[in-house]
């Protein structure tokens, strides 16, 4: 592995879903995003990889049938090792579910939840070094921790990963905003860069999803794609409106795998 490979560990690296109908999902993501598909590690079962250009972007699995797991896209922070990553989430009161494992010869992985329940993933590479496009439509751009408050959980992602915290005071909702009271946005630091955040909503959490990762896509044009996601066979959560990051909309996939669509500013 070069440098130029290399993130500082804790880097948002990968996304991935784990899903029943994986055929369905595929065309799903294929019409909205020009996703094409190549095979991926099989530890977990059937496992496919999302590419633009040729280029890895996401994951998509198969859940087994008599699995009834959430549907929900997961994202993978980097570390330099799987092992011990995984012995401190434990450490820091979050959980292990699964591995730390090998996935064939792409690296070692680890599904890990923080105290408040989201659920995320380890990845010390090997041959797959994570998302290799950014910056074009389909691809992962952004992550946030969707949870009551930011102190709930805050204190964990700083001691596992090392994050410096910047608490963002002047993110406030707007007029014609669809949240519905204050909330407190810190975001999370690796060498002074911004790598993803954490979103304190209030009573506005979903009690359906509880805390969980918010993985939003860079899209071309959101309105455009919101409405193609309807066409498609899944949701519109939250229409269109410009918010802190862009202009975004909140949708779901035809299993209900809430994700969202962004076109950032200029």
């Amino acid at each position: 592995m070069t440098e130029a490979t290399r993130r500082t560990p804790g880097t948002p690296c990968w996304v991935s879903l784990m899903v029943h109908g994986l055929d369905e999902i595929q065309m799903f993501y294929g019409e909205l995003f020009g996703w094409e598909f190549a095979p991926g590690p099989g530890q977990l079962g059937p496992y496919v990889r999302g590419l633009l250009d040729g280029k890895e972007v996401a994951g998509i699995g198969r859940l087994p049938a008599d699995r009834q797991l959430p549907i929900a896209w997961t994202p993978y922070l980097w570390t330099d090792d799987a092992d011990a990553t995984a012995e401190l989430v434990r450490c820091s009161g979050g959980t292990v579910g699964v591995g730390p494992l090998d996935a064939a010869d792409a690296g070692r992985m680890a599904i890990v939840t923080d105290p408040a329940g989201a659920v995320f993933g380890l990845w010390q590479p090997a041959s797959h070094h994570g998302i290799s496009l950014h910056g074009t439509h389909g691809t992962p751009v952004w992550h946030e921790l969707l949870t009551s408050t930011t102190t709930s959980v805050s204190k964990f992602y700083e001691t596992v990963f090392g994050y410096e915290t910047r608490t963002d005071t002047s993110v406030e909702p707007k007029e014609g905003s669809p949240l519905e009271e204050e909330y407190d946005h810190v975001t999370l630091l690796l060498d002074g860069r911004a790598v993803a955040a954490l979103h304190g909503v209030g009573r506005t959490l979903s009690r359906r999803r509880g805390t969980a990762w918010m993985t939003y896509f860079q899209v071309e044009d959101t309105d455009r794609s919101a409405s193609q996601v309807i066409e498609l066979g899944g949701h519109v959560i939250t229409p269109p409106w410009d918010g802190p990051h862009g202009r975004t909309a909140t949708v779901s996939d035809p299993e209900g795998a809430v994700f969202t669509l962004v076109r950032l500013r200029p």
